[in-house]
């Protein structure tokens, strides 16, 4: 018989597999140029701006 604190473990492990299945994918890795773009960057940015970044993901995401 499970004690109170075997169902605490149990309900723990049930809700961290459920908020890691609903988790976004990492998205795609720095190339040194603006994703949406291709501005230069330099630093280890994705996009240049909110708006490149906001447009990429409403119209890019290739």
């Amino acid at each position: 018989m499970a004690d109170d604190a075997d169902l605490a473990q149990a309900k723990n492990e049930y809700e961290l597999a459920a908020l890691l299945a609903r988790r976004l994918p990492p998205g795609p890795a720095p190339t040194g140029y603006c994703l949406w773009c291709g501005e230069p960057l330099m630093d280890a940015r994705r996009w240049c701006s909110a708006e490149c970044r906001d447009d990429w993901e409403r119209h890019g995401k290739s």
